[in-house]
């Protein structure tokens, strides 16, 4: 029965949790995270030496040197943490190796993308996922970005990647049980940039599920272009042996990369996702809360809250600079309500449509309505939270967010 499975995954996550808590500051000399003996154990792991451009290893010890300092990764986190690491080393590791073997995969074209970007918790993800029901659409999916090499062959589902992935996510799902209800996540599901940028070691990635402050005030001054080239090189692995269609991509992130983003990608169009501020804050200082909870100990709520607040008020800033300074013409922008979006979702397809010339054909809205009578609100339980729980004052956070909600009539 699915509530006792969910009673299950909690009671078993707390007995984790708490084990792995008892071993407390001792979990340093358990698993290190150093530097040169991640890069060795993926060279193993690959059998291959070349990592390609060796910009990443700045990023990379940065963010070691911020688990080590700021993150309180309990034993488990830390394990986490280095697994997810010298995977992505390995991946950096046989992608070179790939493009060296074929270098056609490095002329591959991406053309015409679309970014669907905004607040956490503004609908960036409802709407990725009914865009990606369209067949002339391609989003990334989880297993992909996870293990995108060698090339995927799309129209294999035998893949052992598939596989590999989903016992990740079961594990996860296990020791994070309450995630289910704030955002969904499976290996064939469309994914988000976020762990696509994680290859370069400049991603938002980390944040999300760690208190890495250190390695994050230094992301944020960043010029984040090598990290939309990274974001190109694997899409062109993914694109390699599948179809040419428009890609589809997503990440609230991407606010504070727009000029990267043209940079690397001059005929993209990006798509901003609004919602009264109010109730965005709470919820994404929850997904960052549950998040975080899982890897390290103690998690204080209301600094989370302070955190990830600051951070995206001046994250919508930037990127709405950005647009007002130019970086792109007027016509590669489009803005999605969320109480648009939620009323009548196919709508606000149809004008997104419309406004990037694109057809929408009636099979592929049909596939969007299937995709909306199977993905009901609070279909893993709701998703309860409040302003109080995170400290948050509720004049305090309109001021903070006054420019942006008059400039979109959100309040």
């Amino acid at each position: 029965m699915p509530g006792t499975e969910r009673l299950a995954d909690r009671a078993f996550s707390e007995l984790v949790k708490r084990g792995s808590r008892l071993i407390g500051s001792q979990a340093s000399r358990f698993v290190q995270l150093d530097e040169q003996l991640l890069l060795s154990e993926a060279e193993r792991r690959a059998g291959l030496g070349d990592f390609g451009d060796p910009g990443f290893r700045e990023p990379l010890r940065r963010l070691l040197r911020s688990y080590d300092i700021d993150a309180n990764l309990t034993l488990l986190g830390r394990i986490a943490a280095r697994q997810d690491t010298v995977r992505l080393l390995v991946n950096r590791l046989t992608i070179e190796e790939d493009r060296r073997r074929d270098p056609d995969i490095g002329r591959e074209e991406i053309r015409k993308p679309i970014f669907v970007t905004g607040l956490p918790r503004t609908g960036t993800t409802l709407l990725h996922g009914l865009l990606a029901r369209d067949p002339g659409n391609r989003a990334p999916l989880n297993w992909e970005v996870v293990f995108p090499s060698p090339p995927p062959r799309r129209a294999s589902q035998r893949d052992r990647r598939i596989e590999a992935a989903e016992r990740q996510l079961r594990w996860f799902h296990c020791l994070a049980p309450g995630f289910r209800r704030i955002h969904p996540i499976g290996s064939r599901m469309p994914e988000e940039c976020l762990i696509i940028h994680s290859h370069s070691f400049l991603s938002f990635q980390f944040q999300t599920s760690h208190h890495v402050s250190g390695y994050q005030a230094w992301l944020e001054a960043q010029d984040l272009r090598p990290s939309y080239e990274m974001h190109r090189t694997v899409l062109q692995h993914l694109q390699w042996h599948g179809p040419r269609a428009r890609w589809i991509l997503k990440a609230p992130a991407h606010l504070y990369g727009i000029d990267a983003l043209f940079a690397v990608y001059p005929d993209a169009g990006v798509v901003f996702t609004h919602r009264d501020p109010l109730e965005v804050v709470p919820s994404m200082a929850s997904l960052h809360t549950e998040l975080r909870s899982t890897f390290s100990d103690p998690v204080d709520p209301i600094a989370v809250g302070s955190e990830v607040t600051s951070r995206w008020a001046e994250g919508i800033a930037r990127a709405l600079r950005a647009r007002d300074r130019g970086c792109a013409p007027a016509a590669q922008f489009f803005d999605v309500f969320y109480t648009d979006l939620l009323r009548d979702p196919i709508g606000c397809v149809r004008r997104l449509y419309d406004h990037f010339g694109m057809e929408l054909r009636p099979a592929a809205e049909e596939r969007m309505q299937r995709f909306l009578h199977d993905s009901p609100k609070d279909k893993h339980g709701p998703h309860r939270y409040s302003l109080e729980q995170f400290g948050f004052d509720a004049e305090e956070e309109r001021e903070r967010y006054r420019a942006y909600s008059e400039r979109f009539r959100l309040a």
